[in-house]
Parts: structure tokens; sequence; C-alpha cells
């Protein structure tokens, strides 16, 4: 008997040992039911202290781990685990997800940061890779050691797609790649590529900044590259281009899809070479710059249009970020009014404003098709206009005012089709194009949003509430870019 049950010890802990530390008890079950099929031994904790005193006897191969937890925090339980063992991967989970977090993830060498809520099979997918990447021993990246303590920009959001955006930047701030950002006007392109700047090892250099759709295409050559004295009729004196100005620091290239053709070859040869001339030079001048674009149309059809060279693009999307428009994180709306009513109050030396809850409930369901830039104008309204210090209905402004008393919004399905009206109204009022196309992407994002929350992010259980198969509903997120990866 002795002997028996010793054998059977023995193999119950021969495979790799995977912890999942979580005081949310529902998250501890649905991960640990997703792992039963796996050959892993499954330990599951409620405390990171509790976890740490099982360590020699359960040593882990791969750790899950909440990041806000009542007796110790994930980072800090993380660097507990890798005083133990540095080579243990520690997936970092957290629904609280900010750029700061991000950042201290994966400065503290986190094998991956998971925003919840997740996709199950993702969460399965990272377990298998950190594991095999513990058994095979490597290889393993190597970070720097060196800690910022400036503070990251104000770059605000809860909603998941947001923090999927703090994720991509955790991940790349430290790393010296060219990035593209792709974002509809007004949603904070600038501020991602500023935060970049900020988190990276050239934070003390210059960040230049260059609206290429701005400038006319006789002058965006010389206001990159600067030019000579005599090289062209104005051109009284030597002048230093935007390359020069950024050099050792970054150089973001806003509405990269509106740079003219031949100067696309240029920016090309710069990136390949690191060098260029300037406007009428003879001699090739060196230069060090990360480049950050951005733009708001679709690249792929523009290189298929012929407006945009191919191998540029290749060359400018080695990372991609994707900045959702407001609509697409109407949760992070109360959150902006309020960090932007309390900023425009102290910008302008006047009493901060207060919104009135079913001011808040009404500008939440906007669908703000000039994004959060928008929404700051708004507050700088609200700020001047308003005649109290809590904003009622009746103090927005006219266009934004209800027309009609017909739309309740504790209303749930029985008249969206006045909102829609309303929003189609607003669409083409904005002088934007595309008003079919726009909403049908929105009205297939939100239903797959919502069938995806009822069901835990349960892609099959998800496909059948939405009467398609599983393969159809992968095809559709990946249409709409609902997963995008870096």
């Amino acid at each position: 008997m002795s002997i028996e049950t010793e054998t059977v010890h023995e193999e119950e802990f021969s495979d790799p040992i995977v912890w999942i530390v979580d005081d949310d008890a529902s998250i501890r079950w649905v991960i640990e039911a997703a792992l039963e099929d796996k050959q892993y031994t499954i330990k599951v904790f409620d405390s990171p202290v509790m976890a740490l005193k099982s360590y020699e006897e359960f040593p882990p191969s791969a750790v899950l781990s909440d990041v806000r937890m009542p007796d110790m925090d994930g980072l800090t339980f993380m660097e507990a685990i890798h005083e133990l063992d540095k080579k243990i991967p520690v997936i970092i989970m957290t629904a609280h997800a900010d750029l700061d977090t991000a950042v201290k993830s994966f400065q503290s060498r986190a094998f991956e940061y998971l925003p919840k809520p997740f996709d199950i099979d993702e969460a399965i997918t990272l377990v298998d890779r950190a594991v095999k990447r513990f058994m095979s021993g490597g290889p393993r990246r190597t970070r720097k050691s060196t800690k910022t303590e400036k503070q990251p920009l104000n770059i605000i959001g809860a909603a998941p797609a947001m923090q999927e955006v703090f994720r991509v930047l955790g991940r790349v701030s430290q790393l010296d790649v060219t990035v593209l950002i792709n974002g509809e006007t007004g949603t904070g392109k600038e501020l991602v590529a500023k935060a970049l700047h900020e988190l990276s090892p050239r934070s003390g250099k210059p960040f230049v900044a260059l609206n290429t759709a701005a400038i006319p295409r006789e002058l965006l050559e010389s206001e990159l590259f600067g030019h000579e004295k005599g090289s062209f009729t104005g051109a009284h004196s030597q002048r230093v281009g935007r390359f020069e100005e950024a050099n050792g620091g970054t150089l973001f290239l806003d509405e990269i899809g509106d740079m003219p053709v031949d100067l696309q070859t240029r920016l090309l040869r710069v990136l390949n070479d690191g060098s260029f001339y300037r406007v009428g030079g003879k001699e090739p001048i060196k230069t060090d710059v990360r480049i950050v674009a951005a733009t708001h149309q679709n690249m792929e059809q523009m290189v298929i249009d012929g407006k945009f060279r191919e191998d540029l693009l290749y060359r400018l999307n080695i990372i991609r970020i994707k900045v959702p428009a407001l609509r697409e994180r109407s949760e992070d709306v109360p959150l902006l009014l309020r960090f932007y009513l309390e900023l425009e109050a102290k910008n302008l030396g006047l009493e901060e404003k207060n919104l009135s809850k079913d001011v808040t409930k009404f500008l939440a369901h906007l669908p703000w098709p000039g994004n959060v830039r928008q929404l700051r104008s708004l507050c700088t309204w609200l700020t001047i206009m308003a005649p109290d210090k809590t904003v009622h209905m009746e103090d927005l402004p006219l266009e934004l005012q209800n027309p009609t008393e017909s739309i309740d919004l504790n209303r749930s399905d029985d008249d969206w089709q006045q909102p829609l009206r309303m929003w189609s109204e607003s669409f083409i009022r904005s002088g934007r194009e595309g008003l079919h196309t726009t909403a049908e992407q929105m009205f297939e994002r939100t239903l797959i949003d919502v069938a995806l929350k009822n069901t835990a992010n349960h892609r099959q259980k998800a496909a059948v509430l939405l009467g398609w198969g599983r393969n159809t509903l992968t095809r559709k997120i990946q249409a709409l870019d609902m997963e995008d990866r870096d």
C-alpha cells in the first residue's frame, strides 16, 4: 500500500506545475477548469503569501498572478518569485489596467501582460508558451534594469480597448523600434506617440512633431530635411530640418498617409541608411531618430490604390498601435470628462464644474464623431459658459441637447432607431463620408462585444448567441481589429 501511494504521488507532481494566484475565486475557477485537460499540475492560491510558502513543495513552471490583491500586489509578488528563480515566467493579469502598470510589468520582467476580461483561449496559449519557455531553459529576454521615475503622460482609459494600447506601450517602450499609430482624428494619437518617447531611453532628447497634411507639398521637403542657403527662391539662409532637430530623440510624423509619393521615397532612404541631404546640399548628414508615424487612413488600401509605397509601409509598420475611437470605449467618457473639466478650470482660472448624473449618462451615450478632441472642447465650453457649479441638461450646447423627449436612456432596446438617426445626422454634419460602412462596423462590433461579455469571452458560445459559426466570428473579430496584437 505505501509503495503504491508513493508511486502515485511521484506521478502526480511529475508534470509542470502552474500557479494561479488571484483573490477572485471565479477567476481561479475559470482558469483552472480551462487547464484541466493539460498535462499540468494546477495549484490555486487566493494569496501571494500562501503561494510563496508553497514554493519548496510545489515550485512552479509558470505563474498567473493578479495585480491587485489584499496582502501583496502582483508586481511585488513577481519580484519575490524572481528572487527565488528568475527563470520562472510570470503572466500578470489585471482588470485595472493603466499605462503605468503595463510599463512596470514589463520592466519587472513579466512574461506577458493580460488585461481582464481576457479570451480564455488566449490565456491558455500564454500558459503553454510560458511553460515551454521554462522547460526549455531559454532563450530569455534581457531587459535593461534601469527604471525611470518620470511619470507617464495622462493617457486615461479603463476600457478593454485602451488596456490593449497600454499593453503594447508597456512592451515596446524600452525598444528602439518604429511604430505606426492608427486611429480616427481626435483620438489622441500624438499623446500615445509622446508616451512612447517619454517612456523610452530617448526621453532626454527632443520629441519633434510634424503634421505632414498641414504643410504644402513644396515646403514639406524643406521642413523634413532642411535646406541650404540659395537652394531655391526665398532660401536666404541655411535651415535645419526636423530630422536634425530630432537627432537622438523621436520624430513624430502625423498623418503620414498624406505624404507625397516622391517624399515617401526620400523618407524610406533615411530609414534604410540613417542619412539624408538638405535641399540643395551636397554633403550627407547622419541622423539617429526613432520614427513614430500616425494616420487615420487605411494604409493597406492606400498601397493598393498606389498612393503609398508598400516598402515604406513595411518599414513603418513594425509595431502597430490602434487607438480606439471614443464611441468604442464609452465607459471611459466619465473619466475623461472629470479629467478635462478639472484641467480646463485650472488653465482658465475658473471654478471647476461638476456634471449631474443625467448629463454624465447622456454624454456617455453620444457617438462623439470628434472623439477626445471634441470632448475636451465641450469641457472648455462648459467651464466658461455653464452658469452654476453643477451642469444640468439645459446647460449643454444646443447642438448636443436632445431635440425630442422621446429618447429614454434607460430603455434597452425598444427605441434604438431614434438615437441611430441622431448619430447619422451628426455624422453627416461632421463632413465625413462612409456613413453605412462606419455604422455597419459599429453595429457588428457592438453585437460581438455584448456576446463575448455575456459568455465570459468564450468564442464558441458567443458565436452561438450571434447565430454564426466560430470561424465566422473569428473572421469578423480580425476584420474589425478587435484583437489587434503587436
